[in-house]
C-alpha cells in the first residue's frame, strides 16, 4: 500500500472495457427499459443456472420486489437473522408485516434453522436467510423447514454471487433469490439489483412491480404499436437503466477473476491470521464454496486489551479501512420503538456484534496491502506479545 493511501475495505473494479460498455448505451437510442435490461438478465440468468433473472435499481428493490412476490402483507410474520444489513428487514415492513428476528450460529452467524422452526407461528408466511459475508447457508435445513411448513423461503444473497452449497449456485437455492450490485458487491452497476427464481407466477409478479404495477413497459408498448396499459396492482419504478446493464454485463464476465482474487486473499489471511491468537475469522462449512464478499474476524477483546471499538478507530487512524458488519438490526431504534425488540433478543448476535470487524478484501488489493493490514493488527497488541 502507498503510504499515506486509505485501503478501503471494498471497491469497485472499473477498466476501459466497463467504460467503452456504457458509452456504447450511451450513444445509444436507449438509455432505460431497452435491449441491455434484458441482454444482462439473459446473461445473468445463465450465470447462475436460473430459469428467471429480473434487473431492478438496487439490492433493497430486489429484496422488496422477492418479498411482495411471496405474498406477504399486513398482519403476516417474515423470519430473518439480526446479523445483517438493515434492508433485509425494511422489506418486510415496507409489506406492512412484522420482522421476526431469529438468532444465528455462533460460528458462522448465519441463521440458526433449530431456532428459525422454534419460531415460526400461524402467522409466518416467509422465511429470508442472509449469505452473510458470501458465505450460503444451511439450505438444505432451511428448504426443508420452508416446504414442511409451506412457507416461501427468500435468500438475500447480496453477498454470495459465485458460491454454491452441496454444487448447487446461489441464485437457485431458494424460491426467491435477491442480489445488489452495489460498488463494494461482487459486481458493480452503480446501483442495481437483480432477483432469481424458478417460479413463472413470481417472475410475473416482480416484473409488474418494479414498473408500477403495469402489466407492459414503454419497449414492449412500442413493439405492440400501442399506447394502450393496465396497472393491475399496486408497484413502484424499480426499474434499472440501460448503461448500469451494460455495465452489469461487462462486469459479469469478470466474475470468476473476481472470485478468484477474493478467494485467494481470504486463504492467505486465513494463514497468516493463524498466528495471532485474539484474531478469529468466522467458521466455514465443507460443503460449501465462500464467495468471500467480505472477511470478517472476531476480535478476543480480553486477550487483546482493548475494546472492538478502539480497534477500529487506531486501525482507521493508520488508513487500514476496517468496518463492521453488522449492528444487529432488532438493536436499531426504528425496531425497538416501533417492534418492541430489545437486548437480549439475540443473545449470540450481540455477544459477537462487540468483536465484529471486517478486514479488507477486495480484487483491486495485492499482497502488500495485505500483510500491512496484518502488520497494522500486530501493532494493536499493547502488550507486544505478537
Amino acid at each position: 500500500m502507498t503510504a499515506g493511501r486509505f485501503l478501503p475495505y471494498s471497491r469497485q473494479e472499473i477498466d476501459e472495457s466497463d467504460i467503452e460498455a456504457v458509452v456504447e448505451v450511451l450513444r445509444s437510442d436507449f438509455l432505460t427499459t431497452g435491449p441491455r435490461v434484458g441482454a444482462f438478465e439473459d446473461a445473468f440468468a445463465t450465470a447462475v443456472g436460473a430459469k428467471h433473472a429480473i434487473a431492478v435499481s438496487n439490492g433493497t428493490a430486489a429484496l422488496h420486489a422477492a418479498v411482495h412476490a411471496a405474498g406477504v402483507s399486513k398482519n403476516d410474520e417474515v423470519i430473518v437473522p439480526p446479523i445483517t444489513f438493515v434492508a433485509t428487514a425494511n422489506c418486510v415492513a415496507y409489506c406492512g408485516a412484522t420482522p421476526v428476528f431469529v438468532d444465528v450460529l455462533p460460528e458462522t452467524l448465519l441463521l440458526d434453522p433449530v431456532q428459525v422452526e422454534a419460531r415460526i407461528t400461524d402467522r409466518t408466511r416467509a422465511i429470508i436467510c442472509v449469505d452473510f459475508a458470501g458465505q450460503p447457508c444451511d439450505y438444505d435445513a432451511l428448504r426443508e423447514l420452508a416446504r414442511k411448513r409451506g412457507l416461501v423461503l427468500i435468500a438475500d444473497a447480496c453477498h454470495s454471487l459465485g458460491g454454491s452449497h452441496r454444487g448447487r449456485l446461489v441464485g437457485t437455492l431458494a424460491d426467491l433469490n435477491a442480489f445488489s450490485f452495489h460498488p463494494v458487491k461482487a459486481i458493480a452497476t452503480g446501483e442495481g439489483g437483480m432477483v432469481t427464481t424458478e417460479d413463472d407466477e413470481f417472475d410475473r409478479k416482480i416484473r409488474a412491480f418494479r414498473n408500477h404495477g403495469i402489466t407492459a413497459d414503454h419497449s414492449q408498448r412500442s413493439a405492440a404499436g400501442t399506447f394502450e396499459y393496465q396497472m393491475l396492482s399496486l408497484g413502484y419504478n424499480y426499474r434499472i437503466t440501460d448503461f448500469q446493464c451494460a455495465l452489469g454485463q461487462s462486469q459479469l464476465r469478470k466474475l470468476p477473476g473476481f472470485l478468484e482474487k477474493r478467494r485467494m486473499l481470504a486463504q492467505c489471511y486465513d494463514r497468516v491470521l493463524a498466528d495471532i491468537p485474539w484474531v478469529r475469522p468466522l467458521g466455514r462449512a465443507i460443503d460449501v464454496e465462500h464467495a468471500y464478499h467480505l472477511y470478517v474476524v472476531l476480535l478476543d477483546t480480553e486477550a487483546l486489551g482493548m475494546d472492538r471499538d478502539r480497534a477500529f478507530r487506531e486501525l482507521r487512524a493508520g488508513n487500514i479501512g476496517v468496518n463492521v458488519h453488522y449492528k444487529p438490526v432488532h438493536l436499531q431504534p426504528f425496531y425497538q420503538y416501533e417492534y418492541g425488540t430489545r437486548s437480549g433478543d439475540c443473545p449470540v448476535a450481540e455477544a459477537a456484534f462487540d468483536q465484529l470487524l471486517t478486514l479488507p478484501l477486495h480484487p483491486g488489493m495485492s499482497s502488500d496491502d495485505l500483510e500491512d493490514v496484518v502488520r497494522a493488527l500486530r501493532r494493536l497488541d499493547p502488550q507486544g506479545v505478537v
